[in-house]
């Protein structure tokens, strides 16, 4: 239905009412309901278990809520064509009712406040001008992007206080073109996927009230044209850079009662239209001066129930714009000058912080300041300068015992004439008015120059603050802080928790004389937690009072959390090589644990290194794919939150078939010798190793011999029997493998008229040597000949006969020489019987001659 549609509806609606004052005749109103001008009827509370059949014909709004429906019948509302809007909440339907013929007319269904489970597509598709349905606070889980068919014109949808815990990705992707509010409070989301949603018309959206504990960066990346968006009582702890981007025209955003700690600028990055920013009730402790600085026309912020402790200078000077700014209730105790430099118009709450003092500069930059509070602050002296400048200030509000404090210090300012008197002096005056009524002067008189106090502490001072505690579900825990006094006036003790009182707590209190001044008593109270729950999260303070005011301490966060376990334990795995490994893990916990596995203790993954592990974001589920024998260990799932760790085991064995590392091999071995077979076997299990020969099994003597595991087989002084066909079993739970080696056993080295072409080269160079080695022999020899006889020519021979021997030959290298000496001596051996030897030497019996010498000449 379009705005058209609206317009001529509502302008005929009170024509219809008017003419309903007199009804046409026999136009009645339905038993147990009542009619109004017969186009608004009203059936709820009837007690009503069907639909009335005699309902008026040209009824526009029908109300149908708080009876007991468990069904809805369609024929009954077939007579009614002018059906627009159909009340059926607070009813005990279990399923969205299916409207028969009335469905395409329906503008408004409202089903909250029954049992329905679940949104199915067929129940919707019919209701084509359906334009508000609300569903809200029933008991859906989930939903899909098939609970809702195209088509739909659906602007309003309301689902809060279920219990949907899963959006799928696109759930609500078939509304894009229409819808405009989305409603989903309440409920029990942990995660919200990035760019969920893709709703280009949406102006509101609601998250409420659910388990988010971070926003990712472009989480809400397709809403244009989003203005409000809603993230209160969440568990939030974290915005990451860009978890806003795409929110161009957001104007309020809601963050409250979260556990933020810090805003920066990338968190807020886009936000460039925000006029609101509401981050009451975090645990921010400090303001980056850049925090802001994409986000400059916001006009209100709310920090107020924080832990700031100080606002440093120029921490708020991009927020020319601000118009309020809440701090009330933090732990501020200091404004560095500068603070609020850059704010022209602002409303300033400072209510419930530790403000001791005002100095002159504190407020510098906000001489446009129209309302301050400093109320619940421990305001102890203020300089009068710090407010001369507010001309515009017209509301100064402070707590009934700050002024009597105000008051005492008061009394010693002077107003100067030259200054003029302002609205927030004239209220200080009146303070001081009453305290001189009350006898203040006497008061007074104790105080030292301005803005001094003496040394006594009659008021409460908080020495000791309750400190921010994480605690394990069921367990006790104590809470204590401790004051100091120096009056004898009684003491009260209190605890609140987020701003409410604890009536009922199990408190103990106890006072002692403070060790170095015997003046001074300290207070102690000790709040007492039993068997925590999430039921006691929240901020405790305490408060200590005496006659002279009451002390605030500073706000500690008490969270709840709990140890992993297990609802998915890893458990042991075999496996064959080559298939993948599936492991299953899952924990919980508060906060919910991390998931992480180890491998024998350590973070060493051969199949991270080769990238075959796989880890399912979105599922409990971790794998190995094409699982090797090194990936075989023990695997450890570790859960670990802040509250503790969990850690569950499983083995995981992988299986191979037998085979061998390196084949076998034929061998071939002399008589007497020695032989190895090796059979290295892989697999497993590990495989049992046999051997055969000739596939029987071996024989074995004190000649054979195996090494562990029988993968190799030795055989000393090999002999003729042994040869033949080894074989090599291999045997483990998958399978058999064999392998075979054949074995010769030679009698001796055979002498073979055909000799390997080895052998022969062998020989040829056997021959070679030995003529060579002749050669230089030969050669040795006559040189030695030659050289002796070169030696002896020279020498005379002499005989004892006449007959003078010449050698029969003389060497043919002689008469080479070209010329000879002038004489040679040539000495000849004669023997006495006169007879030669054929090499021209010659032996005798009897002693030796001299020998004989012959001259000649060339």
């Amino acid at each position: 239905m379009g705005p058209l549609s609206y317009c001529v509806f509502y302008l005929i609606l009170p024509l219809e009412l008017c003419a309903g004052r007199a009804p046409a005749s026999g136009a009645s109103c339905a038993a147990n309901c009542s009619c109004s001008a017969s186009s608004v009827v009203d059936c709820s509370g009837a007690g009503l278990t069907d639909i009335p059949r005699d309902l008026p014909a040209h009824t526009v709004s029908l109300n149908l809520s708080h009876n007991k429906l468990r069904t809805v019948d369609a024929s009954a509302l077939a007579t009614l064509p002018n059906l627009r809007e159909l009340r059926l909440g607070y009813n005990e339907l279990t399923s969205v009712p299916s409207l028969g013929a009335a469905s395409p007319n329906i503008a408004s269904l409202y089903l909250h406040h029954n049992k329905i489970q679940s949104i199915e597509f067929k129940q919707l598709k019919d209701l084509s001008s359906l334009e508000t349905l609300d569903l809200s606070n029933n008991e859906i889980s989930e939903v899909r992007v098939s609970c809702f068919p195209a088509g739909l014109r659906i602007k309003d949808l309301y689902l809060a206080s279920n219990k949907i815990s899963y959006l799928e990705m696109g759930a609500f992707n078939n509304l894009s073109s229409s819808l405009q509010i989305l409603r989903l409070s309440r409920n029990r989301l942990t995660h919200l996927p990035v760019k969920a949603f893709q709703l280009p018309r949406l102006t509101q959206l609601e998250l409420n009230r659910n388990r988010l504990r971070l926003i990712e960066g472009l989480t809400f990346q397709g809403l244009g044209t989003l203005e409000v968006l809603k993230l209160q009582r969440n568990n939030i702890s974290k915005l990451t850079d860009g978890a806003f981007w795409g929110l161009a025209k957001m104007k309020a955003l809601h963050l409250d009662y979260n556990s933020l700690t810090e805003v920066n600028s990338g968190s807020l990055y886009g936000l460039s239209s925000l006029l609101q920013l509401f981050l009451s009730n975090n645990s921010i402790s400090h303001i980056k001066p850049d925090g802001w600085r994409f986000c400059p026309g916001l006009r209100e912020l709310n920090l107020s129930y924080n832990n700031l402790t100080r606002l440093e200078e120029g921490s708020l000077a991009v927020l020319g714009d601000l118009q309020t700014l809440r701090l009330g209730h933090n732990s501020i105790n200091h404004i560095v000058e500068g603070a609020f430099r850059g704010l022209r118009g602002l409303r300033l709450t400072l209510f419930g912080n530790k403000i001791k003092s005002v100095a002159k500069k504190a407020f510098s930059g906000l001489e446009a300041l129209e309302h301050l509070n400093l109320g619940e602050n421990a305001i102890r002296s203020i300089q009068i300068e710090a407010f001369v400048k507010m001309k515009s200030l017209r509301d100064f509000n402070t707590h009934r015992d700050d002024d009597v404090r105000l008051c005492e210090h008061l009394c010693f300012w002077r107003w100067r004439p030259t200054q003029p008197l302002f609205s927030v002096v004239q209220h200080l005056f009146l303070i001081t008015v009453v305290c001189m009524c009350r006898g203040g002067a006497s008061t007074a008189s104790s105080m030292g120059p301005l803005g001094s106090p003496t040394d006594d502490l009659p008021k409460p001072q908080i020495t000791v603050q309750p400190e921010t505690t994480v605690a394990v579900l069921g367990k006790d825990v104590r809470l204590s802080c401790t004051a100091a006094s120096s009056s004898s006036s009684p003491m009260t003790f209190a605890w609140r928790k987020d701003q409410e009182l604890l009536r009922e707590a199990e408190v103990e209190n106890f006072a002692h004389v403070r060790a170095r001044d015997g003046d001074v008593m300290e207070y102690t109270t000790i709040l007492h937690l039993r068997h925590v729950t999430f039921a006691h999260e929240g901020r405790y303070q305490c408060i200590i009072t005496n006659h002279f005011g009451s002390s605030y301490s500073s706000k500690a966060r008490l969270t709840v959390h709990v140890l992993p376990w297990f609802v998915k334990t890893p458990r042991d795995i075999t496996v064959r090589t080559g298939t993948p490994a599936r492991l299953e893990c899952a924990a919980k916990g508060h906060p919910a644990p991390e998931i992480a596995w180890q491998k024998d203790g350590g973070t060493d993954f051969p199949a991270a290194r080769e990238r075959r592990m796989h880890v399912m974001p979105d599922d409990d589920v971790f794998f190995i794919m094409g699982v090797k024998p090194e990936d075989m260990g023990v695997y450890s799932c570790t859960a670990q939150n802040t509250a503790g760790t969990a850690t569950a085991n499983a083995t995981l064995t992988v299986l191979e078939t037998p085979h061998l590392a390196q084949e076998l091999e034929d061998r071939s071995v002399a008589v007497g010798e020695t032989v190895a077979l090796q059979c290295k076997a892989l697999g497993s299990p590990p495989p049992r190793v046999t051997w055969l020969k000739e596939e029987e099994p071996l024989r074995l003597t004190e000649r054979h011999h195996f090494t562990p595991g029988n993968q190799l087989l030795v055989i000393r002084a090999a002999e003729p029997e042994d040869a033949g066909r080894y074989t090599c079993v291999m045997s483990n739970t998958l399978g058999t493998e064999r392998a075979h080696s054949q074995l010769t056993v030679r009698h001796s080295a055979p002498c073979s008229t055909h000799g390997s072409r080895a052998d022969s080269a062998v020989a040829v160079g056997v021959i070679v040597i030995a003529v060579v080695t002749s050669i230089v022999v030969t050669s040795l020899v006559w040189v030695c000949i030659i050289y002796q006889t070169r030696k002896k020519s020279e020498e005379c021979s002499v005989t004892n006969t006449d007959e003078t021997i010449v050698p029969p030959d003389v060497p043919s290298y002689l008469s080479s020489q070209g010329t000879l000496s002038d004489r040679q001596d040539v000495c000849i051996r004669v023997e006495s019987n006169n007879r030669s030897h054929p090499n021209g030497h010659g032996k005798s019996n009897t002693s030796h001659l001299p020998p004989p010498c012959s001259f000649s000449k060339s």
